[in-house]
């Protein structure tokens, strides 16, 4: 009998649903709640077009005060499923489980047909998760994982408590043992580690094969200490879609242009240059203070048959939509207004999880 292999699914793989958290008067959004349950409202809105989502709620009269405002949106409430749990904040891909399918078949990383609609376990990675390296109060945020397993949300899964710092958006993988990350979000949470201990770190517990680094390229107004979810994000295992800087008089500019010359350096595992997607730059967003904002288009969400891309009311919108149609060829591009979220450093990648399929109950 082949002994089991553990594999972690690239984003574009068959997905059960979509986990998100519904912003509350106790989350950094209190100030700005009306308008972004809105956002809310189009978020989920487009998830469920394509696959369920589930919704966190911290109490049931949330639970039936977001269910209300879904409903009145033509939500469908059987593509709805709640689960009452306590959270510090909505950014629910750097607090959400990060699931390791458990396959049987070959030991280097076996890869499921594209009609899979399960897998025989999971195993969901739950590391440290402090904030951003301290920035914020995150004591619930760190417990959301065992929470969410405690409520029997998920099938055939197992969680793994690992004290080591490391958040979904710092983490990008293609599904065939490739890691890419950026060496200035982890190295700012270990500074006591040097490069060879954190990829090996990571190649040991995410179950891959190498670890790229990129070490240029980061947005204003990112408190994430440049996310790669913000910068450069796997379309493929042989392409890779990156956000650009084409306007010479933006500081962002030369750090962007020498990260597309680091991912340009980059290969394939069987050698090869990736094929390499550039997004557009919109215009500087500001908010009251005239604080720049972190608009990225690489911040969208592969869900099942569609990309989602963030929008921002900008021109460069629909640019950004025919670069990752050309990405993402057999997958809808469906831009999702995103001009709002921002106000709190993310966008739609950053306050959504994927679950894979089979791991729903």
């Amino acid at each position: 009998m082949a002994a089991p292999a553990v594999r972690f699914p690239a984003e574009w793989e068959p997905q059960s649903a979509v986990l998100v958290a519904w912003p509350h008067a106790q989350t950094d959004w209190a100030a700005r709640l009306a308008q972004i349950e809105t956002s809310y409202v189009g978020l989920i809105g487009a998830i469920a077009r394509f696959e369920p989502v589930v919704v966190c709620v911290p109490d049931a009269a949330l639970q039936q005060h977001a269910a209300q405002r879904l409903a009145d949106n033509g939500i469908p409430a059987s593509r709805l499923h709640f689960v009452v749990v306590e959270y510090d904040d909505t950014w629910l891909r750097d607090t959400g489980p990060i699931a390791l399918a458990c396959a049987v078949g070959h030991a280097s990383i076996p890869r499921p047909p594209a009609s899979s609609a399960s897998a025989p376990g999971f195993t969901l990675l739950d590391f440290r998760f402090d904030a951003w390296g301290g920035k914020y109060a995150a004591a619930r945020d760190d417990r959301l994982i065992e929470q969410l397993c405690a409520r029997g949300l998920f099938a055939q899964a197992r969680r793994e408590r690992i004290d080591f710092a490391l958040e979904g958006g710092a983490i990008e993988t293609d599904g065939d043992g490739t890691l890419l990350c950026h060496w200035h979000c982890l190295h700012t949470r270990h500074p006591e580690l040097d490069r060879s201990e954190i990829s090996a770190r990571l190649a040991q517990t995410l179950h891959q094969r190498r670890v790229l680094w990129i070490e240029h390229g980061a947005l204003d107004g990112d408190d994430t200490d440049a996310h790669i979810d913000t910068l450069a994000r796997f379309a493929s295992p042989t392409a890779i879609v990156y956000q650009s800087c084409d306007d010479a008089s933006d500081a962002h500019h030369a750090p962007l242009a020498a990260m597309a010359a680091e991912l340009a350096a980059l290969h394939t595992l069987d050698g090869r240059p990736y094929r390499l997607f550039a997004l557009p730059w919109p215009r500087p967003i500001h908010d009251e203070d005239g604080r720049r904002l972190a608009a990225s288009y690489a911040n969208f969400l592969i869900v099942n048959g569609a990309v989602l891309m963030p929008a921002y009311d900008d021109p460069a919108d629909a640019l950004a939509a025919q670069v990752l149609a050309q990405a993402f060829p057999d997958r809808r591009i469906v831009p999702v207004p995103c001009r709002a979220l921002i106000w709190q450093n993310g966008s739609l990648h950053c306050l959504t999880m994927q679950l894979p399929a089979g791991l729903l109950r």
